[in-house]
């Protein structure tokens, strides 16, 4: 059985150039660096969504919600389901926090927490979702939203 979901992502920028994400271990072993966010609810606008989201796994800070800088169609295995998500990923500006993962079903999952340089990015040898991350950050922090946003990345695992 396919579900298919929306969802939207966190691309928390300080002014300082430094980017949050959370490792996680998925329950079939995949490890890999993700924004914070999360499933969009029917009822909800993409930013109501993203406000709550960022409220229950990071907790309340001064989020401005910022531009589309990326969409992406993922299609994937998790806990014996298969997911079809659609994801929007925003950049969201902020000062930099202590930060920890709050919400409980997310922290079943996530390994570590960290705000990254932008600049350390293209050198890392981690897993980071999208792979673009660091071109996406690296352009946005340079040139600012892209216009239009590019093509939806198709990924399929």
């Amino acid at each position: 059985m396919l579900i298919e979901r929306t969802a939207v992502r966190a691309l928390l920028l300080t002014p300082d150039n430094e980017v949050l994400l959370i490792r996680i271990r998925s329950p079939e072993g995949k490890v890999f660096w993700i924004a914070p966010g999360g499933g969009i609810e029917p009822e909800e606008t993409v930013e109501e969504a993203l406000w709550r989201e960022l409220n229950e796994e990071l907790g309340s800070a001064d989020y401005r919600i910022g531009p589309v800088v990326w969409l992406r169609h993922h299609t994937f295995d998790w806990e014996g389901a298969r997911y079809s998500q659609h994801e929007q990923y925003r950049i969201v500006h902020v000062d930099k926090f202590d930060a920890a993962v709050l919400d409980e079903q997310e922290a079943a999952f996530a390994t570590d927490i960290r705000w990254w340089r932008i600049d350390e990015l293209p050198h890392a040898t981690e897993t980071f979702t999208p792979t673009a991350l660091a071109k996406i950050m690296r352009d946005f922090v340079m040139n600012g939203a892209p216009y239009p946003v590019p093509p939806e990345e198709v990924i399929l695992d």
